[in-house]
């Protein structure tokens, strides 16, 4: 699709610290507290420094100004999740420093014809709160939705802070009645996806799971096994690992970290791979990767297959 960015923007100053061209559409919105009365061009100047290893797409200012960091096509470092942000837009609040966290009112107005914007130049006519984690990881939204996350989901952070939190039906209602769409919020069955051999071997079974790529990662450690929905449709199969390796990957960015493990649970070694082409000898599933974790050739660790496109 071709990607636009909104026209509220009034100051902009693109960050470095990105991941350049999403690979999945726009079809979240994931607003923030900076936990700070900031000035869109006092954000910008922080986003800038490559230190700072993250950014926004948006942010809202004290004033209700609009600045822009990240351009929508690109994906963002703002959410602790890859997957997220891979998806959302993705927009930093001023806010009070100490909970709830509280907007100012033109802040939160302002983030409610954000919104819109953002939901009208992507194509949606409804923006959605389930309020629960699951829920929302396991619905695909339709074609016209629209679907909000937060950051604490992510990680250990009270973002977007109590008082947001509190607001997040709110704001879901008022974009979507300015939409023009249905304020029905769409009911939620929660799916299970099955590890086995086969879907009538239930005995083989080795797992079963809210959230889908946690089944992978299980089918992915068990050769031989895949996925099934709970129609017991074969959704996945895992690949043996060892008739992949070696391959090629080229790595776009600059700043891919190298760790000790396949994980972000393991330690960085304080060095990047640097742009280029280079050979994975083994894959492992691990925490913080959707796509896997590559062992390098040279033996300087393992590095996100989520940030390396493999040559065929």
């Amino acid at each position: 699709m071709a990607y636009t960015n909104s026209p509220m923007v009034a100051y902009t100053k693109l960050s470095p610290n990105h991941s350049g061209q999403r690979t999945h559409s726009i079809d979240r919105i994931t607003p923030h507290c900076v936990v700070g009365q900031c000035t869109a061009e006092g954000l910008g100047e922080w986003f800038e420094k490559t230190s700072t290893k993250a950014s926004s797409n948006y942010s809202i200012d004290k004033d209700g100004r609009v600045g822009m960091y990240v351009e929508e096509k690109n994906r963002s470092w703002c959410s602790s999740s890859s997957a997220n942000d891979q998806r959302a837009i993705t927009i930093e609040c001023a806010s009070d420093t100490t909970e709830p966290y509280a907007f100012r009112d033109i802040v939160y107005q302002t983030l409610i014809k954000l919104c819109v914007d953002i939901c009208q130049r992507n194509g949606k006519d409804k923006l959605l709160w389930f309020g629960d984690k699951d829920k929302t990881l396991n619905y695909e939204p339709k074609s016209g939705e629209m679907i909000l996350t937060v950051h604490r989901w992510f990680a250990n952070k009270s973002c977007p802070g109590n008082w947001m939190y509190a607001r997040m039906g709110d704001l879901a209602e008022k974009v979507t009645a300015q939409l023009g769409g249905s304020a029905d919020t769409p009911t939620v069955t929660t799916q299970l996806y099955r590890v086995r051999k086969t879907w009538s071997d239930s005995k083989s079974q080795k797992g079963a799971y809210k959230i889908l790529s946690n089944a992978k990662k299980c089918a992915d450690a068990n050769p031989g096994y895949s996925v099934f929905d709970v129609n017991g449709v074969n959704i996945y199969t895992s690949k043996t690992i060892a008739a992949e390796v070696p391959f090629l990957v080229k790595v776009s960015i600059s700043d891919l970290n190298i760790r000790k493990g396949p994980g972000t649970d393991y330690a960085k070694t304080g060095k990047f791979t640097g742009k280029g082409v280079l050979t994975i000898v083994e894959v492992k599933s691990g925490k913080g990767s959707t796509a896997g974790w590559g062992r390098l050739k040279s033996g300087a660790g393992w590095i996100s297959l989520d940030y390396a496109a493999k040559i065929k």
